[in-house]
């Protein structure tokens, strides 16, 4: 079932078109990375799909009872968010805001908070000022806090900036995790080679032109050969992806 659907939509900013004529569906399940040079849309797209931002011009529709404000979101971290002087608990809890009615949280809605701490590993912190935990740690819990959110749909952007290998790679295990039991992920990254190993779609996002299929389809592609050879500059690399390229 389509959770997302955008057609011939044209996006940008202060009169500025980014992207144009932009049509796909994402299906519930999927698991797709979002790629692309700097200034190719990738913050736009997502700023659109998250309502942050109006489209310019065709249809972006969702499916499956999913509505914008249930939509989790874990963005980049800021300072803010590094510094944020809350406990671990409280941090996770305000994902509940959009599905708060009271001044209280409810039963549910701690429960809720209780299994996203407990999944993604950080229920023995939840006492611990958020400020003090290490990045990795944050992280995990940022995005805690984004499943408070949503039952269907994560959106993360550069979930594994500034974290050591060790760290990135248990968060792309845990995004893994999530995208398994059930939660359709889209992701912005840089990280091709996670996102080819990890996500079952990417969409590549060119300033005149976009590719959106399996990861498969992208290794095969013109794009995505061209894009993981030059994106690496030593010899192991390019001669890795040019050999899984042509596989």
């Amino acid at each position: 079932m389509a959770l997302i659907k955008i057609l011939n939509a044209s996006m940008g900013y202060e009169g500025k078109t980014i992207l144009s004529d932009l049509s796909l569906s994402i299906n519930a399940g999927d698991y797709v990375c979002i790629v692309g040079e700097n200034g190719s849309g990738k913050t736009t797209l997502m700023k659109c799909l998250l309502g942050l931002m109006s489209i310019q011009g065709g249809e972006i529709s969702f499916g499956d009872g999913l509505m914008q404000n249930e939509i989790g979101y874990l963005p980049q971290q800021t300072i803010l968010q590094k510094d944020f002087p809350a406990s671990v608990s409280e941090v996770v809890l305000s994902g509940c805001l959009n599905k708060k009615h009271t001044l209280f949280y409810s039963k549910e809605q701690k429960a809720d908070a209780a299994k996203n701490m407990e999944l993604t590993g950080i229920l023995p912190l939840r006492k611990k000022c958020f400020r003090e935990l290490s990045g990795g740690q944050k992280q995990r819990v940022l995005l805690a806090r984004a499943l408070c959110a949503t039952h269907k749909l994560l959106i993360l952007d550069e979930p594994v900036t500034g974290l050591d290998p060790k760290a990135s790679a248990d968060m792309y295990s845990l995004i893994k995790q999530l995208n398994k039991s059930g939660i359709t992920i889209i992701m912005v990254s840089h990280d091709i080679t996670a996102a080819v190993n990890n996500a079952s779609k990417i969409l590549h996002l060119s300033r005149n032109s976009y590719f959106y299929g399996t990861a498969h389809q992208y290794l095969h592609s013109d794009v995505g050969r061209k894009f993981m050879i030059t994106d690496c500059p030593c010899d192991d690399c390019r001669h890795n992806h040019r050999g899984g390229a042509q596989q």
